[in-house]
């Protein structure tokens, strides 16, 4: 066993790497030809050799050297390798910010929204600031229990917002989760939570599919006599099927009626931020009824920025509202028909009724779709195809219109 004067007075022969002065239980002091001298303690676990560093001397003496290496020795005969027990420290004291729900939330949060979109990633933190952190936000991670974040998320239920208590649920996941990965709380209480909330179905759109309500609708159009944009925004909406946010907010820029095409641009279309950035626009065909549409809309609002200009405000867009209400003022309440309903209407009886391919009709959609080798289906794909696959459709509806 080596005494302070060993440690003191030892010294390595310049012929060699290093050397090696053992103490007991694996204890010893390895000295450099450059003098240094620094504490290991030499184990096995799981069958693999390790060692594990303990100090330099004499900073850390023949005393404290050999306390450090029982203190290791009491881990690994717990089953604990102590070497990564103390990585596993290290990194937790490497998260100086704290370690409260709304410290953790936080920095998960400003590391995910550089991947969202900027209505996504408003969401998620005003559901934060409002839902969970006026009950949870100074609360230690590790110290909420499973309890505590149910009766805060049962907050949320009792005034009827089951799909946004489901949603605060998946924000939670998604923070201890990766409190659990930054080492500031031991494991993700929200499983716990499985089945406590009150299960939340989402529902469609609802969409008429009879082709013979979908021709009342349509005359139900034809006879709207409410304002002259709404009800162009009426009769483009079975034509052109596309999002209500990407409709009411057309521009005039990014129509063409020459060309019968309308091309909105990436960024107002609904994907991630790296989509609305870098993707491309999605182009949609005018039939020659959507051309007259907006040929009789042109005198009145062409010489604005807005192809649906709001009545207050020419440089903002009708609200969802309008069509919302003008369709309730012809008996078509949200529980039969809606403006995003007519989607639905759309793919489905393109697909049952005119037997369009239904790779062309996702496309149409906007809608992200694999082909047979499993590549992310290009959106600009099958243009001639949707030329004649939109003409053929606002045709249809004219025969139904008619009836």
């Amino acid at each position: 066993m080596l005494t302070d004067a060993h440690c003191k007075n030892a010294r390595c022969s310049p012929t060699l790497k290093r050397e090696r002065l053992s103490d007991s239980g694996g204890l010893y002091l390895e000295v450099s030809p450059a003098g240094s001298k620094r504490w290991f303690w030499k184990y096995r676990i799981n069958g693999k050799e390790g060692r594990m560093a303990l100090g330099s001397y004499p900073s850390v003496g023949l005393t404290a050297a050999r306390k450090a290496r029982d203190a290791a020795k009491l881990q690994k005969a717990e089953g604990v390798d102590p070497v990564k027990a103390r990585k596993v420290e290290r990194l937790k004291a490497s998260n100086p910010a704290g370690d409260t729900f709304k410290v953790v939330a936080l920095e998960w949060y400003e590391r995910q929204k550089g991947q969202w979109s900027e209505g996504h990633a408003e969401r998620s933190l005003r559901q934060f600031e409002r839902d969970l952190f006026p009950w949870l936000g100074e609360r230690r991670l590790a110290d909420i229990e499973p309890v505590e974040l149910l009766a805060t998320l049962r907050k949320v239920e009792e005034r009827g917002a089951v799909e946004t208590a489901d949603r605060g649920l998946m924000l939670a996941r998604q923070v201890w989760r990766y409190g659990v990965a930054t080492g500031r709380v031991g494991r993700d209480i929200t499983a716990d939570l499985k089945g406590a909330l009150s299960p939340y179905r989402g529902r469609h759109f609802a969409a008429i599919t009879d082709p013979e309500k979908l021709g009342e609708l349509l005359r139900a159009i034809q006879a709207y006599r409410g304002g002259t944009i709404v009800r162009a925004a009426l009769q483009l909406a079975p034509l052109l099927f596309q999002r209500p946010g990407e409709l009411r907010g057309a521009a005039w820029a990014e129509i063409d009626l020459e060309a019968a095409m309308w091309t909105i641009p990436a960024a107002r279309m609904k994907r991630g931020k790296e989509g609305k950035e870098h993707g491309a626009p999605h182009l949609v065909p005018l039939s020659r009824q959507a051309v007259a549409v907006l040929r009789d809309l042109q005198p009145l609002t062409g010489r604005g920025v807005m192809v649906f200009p709001g009545e207050r405000n020419h440089a903002r867009p009708i609200s969802e509202n309008s069509v919302r209400t003008a369709l309730i003022s012809m008996g078509y309440t949200a529980e039969i028909q809606t403006w995003h309903g007519f989607r639905a209407t759309a793919r489905t009886m393109l697909a049952e009724r005119l037997d369009c391919d239904p790779l062309v009709i996702e496309a149409q959609l906007a809608h992200s779709v694999k082909d047979a080798n499993g590549r992310a289906y290009n959106r600009t794909q099958y243009l001639p195809h949707r030329v004649k696959m939109m003409q053929r459709w606002a045709d249809y509806l004219d025969q139904l219109c008619v009836g």
